[in-house]
């Protein structure tokens, strides 16, 4: 069984977050502004597929003919492959993105599958397992890595993980390189016996299908360039394509981890009935952390996902809201007295991220 159909949270005390909702429908209300995307967004998007697509062209037309150029181009690519993401995949498999059902279905699927992902997967693990039991133990799968890596108090303590202080960094810059090759295949296969494929209303051979497509796709035209490029050696082109998934996966991982892997959040178990303590709303407050949100650039940047707070109480949301809607939910959670978890700077959210990884490496 999974054990997600035996979890249930605390309903009786809903009182935060429906006092909460009211006032953040309330602001979009009175300023008369829709919860979806904006000019800015659209602005954004247009500027992110342009840094990753531009490099892209600029490598398979050999404008440069220098390999540093190459590997300049690829660390680009891969910056901009990060911010797609971030800040337009992230937003769009949310249903953010757009008022139009339909334009957030198509820029969910073609944002996350031309760059080695598959979408109903990511939507699977993060929109509804993690962002429904955030941080909650044989659960949430972003807190369950390789067994050499320990992300919460209740996983099992190994000899290993006194290193992963130093380790986990380097490991981090695997992320899509294992979504470009094995991990999409190993979760729809585990999808399907959970049941998540019957319930988004599809089938296994269905989206094997697809998902073979997408990634002959994907390395057809990420292939492309060797085939193209006569001074181009299959070594250039790995080098290039590793650095970009590299890259990619470590500026991911940086600004996921530290929003709820680290020393101020909760990892909350539930009872032997399958009964956790607080309201769902309660429970995003009390296992994910803000940082750096005074910082409007590298709000920019990261698709606003440094209001990691304000994107789990209202995913579908807009993320270009979120700096001032966090106003709202820190005023309205101090009134209830609940905590709300906000680093000043993402230094120091990655250094407390840092911290956890060496606090979990020595505790049993």
């Amino acid at each position: 069984m999974n054990n997600q159909n035996v979890i249930r949270f605390n309903n009786a005390n809903r009182q935060f977050y429906t006092e909460l909702k009211k006032r953040v429908d309330l602001y979009f209300r009175d300023n008369k502004i829709s919860k979806s995307g904006n000019i800015n967004m659209y602005l954004k998007t247009v500027f992110m597929f342009a840094a990753y697509f531009v490099p892209y062209i600029l490598i398979c037309t050999g404008v440069f003919e220098s390999k540093l150029v190459w590997f300049f181009l690829s660390v680009i690519m891969g910056f901009s492959m990060a911010g797609i993401g971030l800040c337009i995949m992230h937003d769009a498999n949310h249903g953010s993105y757009s008022k139009n059902t339909r334009l957030n279905r198509f820029l969910g699927y073609i944002s996350i599958n031309l760059l080695g992902g598959y979408s109903l997967n990511w939507r699977i693990q993060h929109n509804v397992i993690h962002h429904t039991y955030t941080n909650v133990h044989d659960v949430d799968e972003d807190i369950a890595p390789p067994g050499f890596m320990r992300f919460e108090p209740h996983a099992k303590h190994k000899w290993i993980h006194k290193l992963q202080f130093l380790y986990a960094w380097f490991f981090y810059g695997m992320m899509t390189l294992m979504w470009s090759t094995t991990k999409d295949f190993k979760q729809l296969v585990r999808y399907n016996k959970e049941g998540h494929l019957k319930a988004a209303n599809t089938t296994f051979g269905t989206e094997l299908a697809l998902l073979i497509l997408f990634k002959i796709g994907y390395y057809a035209y990420m292939l492309l360039p060797y085939f193209l490029v006569k001074e181009m050696t299959i070594l250039n082109w790995l080098c290039g394509y590793l650095v970009l998934h590299y890259i990619a996966g470590l500026v991911l991982a940086m600004i996921f981890q530290p929003a709820h892997v680290v020393s101020e959040t909760e990892f909350p178990l539930p009872s032997e009935e399958g009964n956790l303590e607080n309201h769902w709303a309660e429970h995003q407050l009390r296992t994910t952390m803000n940082f750096g949100t005074n910082d409007p650039v590298f709000s920019w940047l990261v698709g606003g996902l440094n209001h990691q707070v304000e994107h789990h109480l209202f995913p579908t949301i807009c993320h270009v809201h979120y700096p001032k809607i966090s106003k709202i939910v820190k005023e309205t959670a101090k009134e209830f007295n609940l905590p709300y978890l906000d680093k000043k700077t993402f230094v120091g959210a990655l250094w407390s991220h840092e911290q956890m990884l060496w606090k979990l490496g020595r505790a049993a």
